[in-house]
Order: C-alpha cells, then sequence, then structure tokens
C-alpha cells in the first residue's frame, strides 16, 4: 500500500467522523449517549458489522 494511500484515507475517515458532530450535535450526542449504555456484547456486534462492511467495501472498490 502506497503510503499517500493511507493518510489520505485517514484523512477520509477523519471528515467523516467529524461531519455528523458538526452537523447535528444533539442528535449525535443522544447517539453516543445510547452507545455507552449498550452492553459489551452489543458493542462488540456493532463494531463486527462496521469491520465485515468495512472491507467488503474495500474489496468492491479495490
Amino acid at each position: 500500500m502506497d503510503a499517500d494511500l493511507f493518510w489520505a484515507a485517514l484523512a477520509l475517515v477523519l471528515v467523516f467522523e467529524g461531519l455528523f458532530p458538526l452537523l447535528a450535535p444533539g442528535a449525535w450526542r443522544r447517539t453516543f449517549a445510547q452507545l455507552v449504555a449498550m452492553r459489551d456484547g452489543q458493542l462488540r456486534f456493532f463494531g463486527l458489522c462496521s469491520l465485515v462492511v468495512g472491507l467488503l467495501l474495500f474489496w468492491v472498490v479495490r
């Protein structure tokens, strides 16, 4: 993997991570509070689903 591609991907992640709290801080805060209230197993499942979808998307795009 090219280092420039890695840094571009990291920058894009940060842009997407910042959009929701910038555009809808109240909704972001409520969503974050719901995430904090989840059990560990629920968070792991959510993380696993995100990881699988991200890998599939990466595979399709590449």
